[in-house]
């Protein structure tokens, strides 16, 4: 997609459009033919207004050196007018939108060039499922007026939803292109990963143990309110809820990110508080945040510096850092999680998503938790990375580990999970056995529906 973006000018091979043959060797060459790619990890400039985002390059002028403030407004209103968005005031900050009206801002900036061919990379991976529902609304108007969408998601269930035909490709090789009802969610998976797939979630006869972490009447004011529960060792605990409920910010005020207001923490036993997340670390409590980009991983640094990064105090002698102390470790990460290309001086920033998030996995794996906090652990991953991060979360728990799962994908949470609590309003609501939990009862209790604690 990048080749056809225009972000590469040495690529082999023919690309025709329109039954025509073009080179596409920079991206204005690429849009001035009609093609437009909304990328995964948004490119809005956060400082500035919608409407500047939207009109970048395009600003309507007032003689040769005024921008014309009416015209883009106007001009505004009509791009955000083809998502949704009407309600939003064009001279407002995008770093006061959510992430859901972002992402939709992105897509009319793109609409704004009116082209032929608009790529889409993963554009639900940080939407709530109501979200994911009013953005195929709009795809499927764009689909209606005579738009190419080319369309990438892990998501099967998206393309089912969305797609006429599905391509696959594995290893950078294309494997099949197939009409959408020729094929099955199962068919599908096997043509990603080269095999037959067992179940997604096979059952695990769970070891747990005594309770391991508890806290009892956390406040962060604004965000969650007396909030109580604990996780046993060798257990699972999911948290389930929609977006916005406080499920993040309960995760980053517990691992020492952000201050805790009142409340009282408990690690076995023991009464804790941490001033920040090094301390968090030393006590054996880490964090995987949702975002592996800007909060998870230093992307420019290598893999093997990555997987590292929590370990420096201890690989430091006499104040000098030792990096070799820890190459045992990262070779061993690389191998258990499957980490391609298997060379850790590679840079993290040209890994593959879900090669990326196994990287950030490893990290902290390398710590050796007794308390792992996983916030969207498989968001925006492929279905092979899923299924390797899902048997080490299994592999953890089997080994007495706590682990405490946010995640919105609901298989996922229903699948891995021995217990799970739903988080609603920044307050804990109920709390479902294993035997309860279905993606249905999930979700009503997610919506406030089915009954309380």
């Amino acid at each position: 997609m990048k080749m056809i973006a225009g972000s590469f000018n040495d690529y082999t091979g023919e690309i025709f459009l329109g039954g025509k043959k073009v080179d596409l060797y920079s991206p204005s060459i690429s849009k001035n033919n009609g093609i437009e790619m909304i990328y995964q990890e948004l490119s809005l400039a956060k400082p500035i207004s919608i409407a500047e985002n939207i009109l970048v390059g395009r600003l309507p002028v007032k003689g040769k050196f005024f921008v014309d403030k009416v015209k883009l407004v106007d001009q505004t209103k009509t791009a955000l007018s083809r998502v949704g968005l009407d309600y939003l005031d064009p001279m407002k900050k995008v770093e006061d939108i959510s992430q859901h009206e972002a992402q939709l801002v992105e897509i009319a900036k793109a609409l704004g060039n009116n082209p032929k061919i608009l790529v889409m990379d993963e554009p639900t991976s940080a939407l709530s499922r109501e979200e994911v529902v009013l953005l195929f609304d709009i795809i499927k108007k764009l689909k209606g007026s005579d738009l190419s969408i080319i369309y990438i998601s892990h998501h099967l269930p998206e393309i089912f939803e969305v797609a006429d035909r599905v391509t696959v490709l594995r290893d950078g090789k294309l494997i099949a292109t197939e009409n959408i009802g020729d094929v099955t969610t199962e068919k599908l998976i096997e043509k990603m990963v080269g095999r037959k797939m067992e179940a997604m979630f096979a059952e695990r006869k769970s070891k747990i143990g005594p309770e391991r972490f508890r806290v009892e009447d956390l406040t962060r004011y604004g965000f969650f309110h007396d909030v109580s529960f604990n996780v046993k060792s060798g257990e699972i605990l999911g948290i389930g809820g929609l977006s916005g409920a406080g499920r993040s910010e309960l995760a980053r005020a517990i691992s020492g990110v952000d201050p805790i207001d009142s409340g009282t923490m408990y690690l076995d036993g023991k009464e804790i508080s941490f001033r920040d997340m090094g301390e968090a670390i030393k006590s054996g409590l880490v964090y995987l945040t949702e975002d592996r980009k800007s909060q998870g991983l230093s992307i420019r640094l290598s893999v093997g510096e990555n997987i590292l990064a929590a370990l420096i105090p201890e690989h430091t002698k006499h104040m000098v850092y030792l990096p070799r102390m820890g190459e045992p470790e990262i070779e061993k990460q690389i191998e258990e999680l499957n980490i391609h290309p298997h060379d850790p001086s590679v840079s993290t920033n040209n890994l593959s998503g879900g090669n990326q998030q196994k990287v950030l996995l490893a990290k902290w794996l390398a710590v050796k938790p007794i308390v792992l906090i996983l916030d969207e652990p498989t968001r925006g991953v492929d279905i092979g990375a899923k299924v390797i991060i899902h048997k080490t979360i299994e592999k953890l728990a089997d080994a007495g580990a706590s682990v405490i799962l946010i995640s919105s994908d609901l298989p996922e949470l229903v699948g891995l999970s021995d217990r799970v609590m739903i988080m609603r309003k920044g307050h804990f609501i109920r709390e479902m056995a294993k035997s309860e939990c279905t993606e249905e009862s999930v979700l009503l209790a997610a919506n406030g529906e089915g009954g309380n604690i």
